[in-house]
């Protein structure tokens, strides 16, 4: 077993992991590799293990990064998954190793958690343990943290726009969503065709750019949901559980 680069050259030949057993989400995950081609463009790496399981890290500079952080010179994770049967062999931080050799011209590495476990975020716990520290805070529970590599590395934070947490829509649902995930993609759609039939007012809101995912009013960008204006979860939610909140 090794760890191989997903590239330009063979993206449409390999798998990238997240939806290998989930046939309804095989849209998102074109959406997603066209994502990923353009972000190759920006100096995005996405690499995981040559098998089939759920064991990848993607990662790009910050100021490429579709995420409202300020973090000039370092690298930013997209999203680190070890999961099922490849569990505690070390791969978590093999691919973590890969990220900072990638990164060690750089000022360090920085990443989105929480202060306890969350789907979606990179775990805390195995991060402290890799030498990252906590950097900033944004309610109600998102953590920056960062490995840096020096002790003058600057210290990376949330901009200030990925504190505000609300959105002047009016009464409503409003998911945010980019193409970086595939499920966020599926779910999307899903909602979209909710919102018909919804007697709740439900807008599905694609971030497209860079720029826009940078100026976000939350600090997760790949899927964020406002119920009335105010944020409530960067969790997916399937069809049940939209249903589930508009009904409480």
């Amino acid at each position: 077993m090794k760890i191989i680069d997903i590239t330009d050259d063979n993206i449409y030949k390999e798998h990238i992991c997240c939806s290998l057993s989930d046939k309804q989400s095989e849209s998102g995950v074109h959406c997603k590799k066209e994502w990923l081609k353009n972000q190759f463009l920006e100096g995005l790496k996405f690499k995981r293990l040559n098998e089939r399981g759920k064991v990848f890290i993607e990662y790009l500079p910050a100021e490429n990064a579709w995420v409202p952080i300020h973090a000039p010179g370092y690298m930013i994770i997209n999203c680190h998954w070890v999961a099922g049967r490849f569990k505690g062999q070390g791969w978590g931080k093999k691919l973590l190793e890969e990220c900072e050799n990638d990164a060690k011209n750089m000022h360090g590495i920085a990443v989105i958690s929480s202060n306890k476990k969350k789907p979606y975020l990179s775990d805390r716990n195995f991060l402290l343990k890799n030498g990252f520290e906590v950097c900033d805070t944004a309610s109600p529970y998102f953590e920056l943290l960062a490995k840096r590599f020096h002790p003058s590395s600057p210290i990376p934070y949330f901009r200030d726009n990925a504190k505000i947490l609300k959105v002047d829509l009016g009464a409503g649902l409003d998911i945010y969503y980019t193409a970086q995930c595939p499920f966020a993609v599926n779910y999307a759609q899903e909602a979209l065709l909710l919102s018909k039939d919804s007697s709740v007012p439900i807008r599905v809101h694609q971030i497209t750019s860079k720029e826009q995912a940078q100026n976000h009013n939350c600090p997760i960008t790949s899927y964020s949901v406002f119920l009335n204006g105010t944020f409530i979860t960067h969790d997916i939610l399937n069809k049940a559980k939209l249903i589930k909140l508009l009904s409480n």
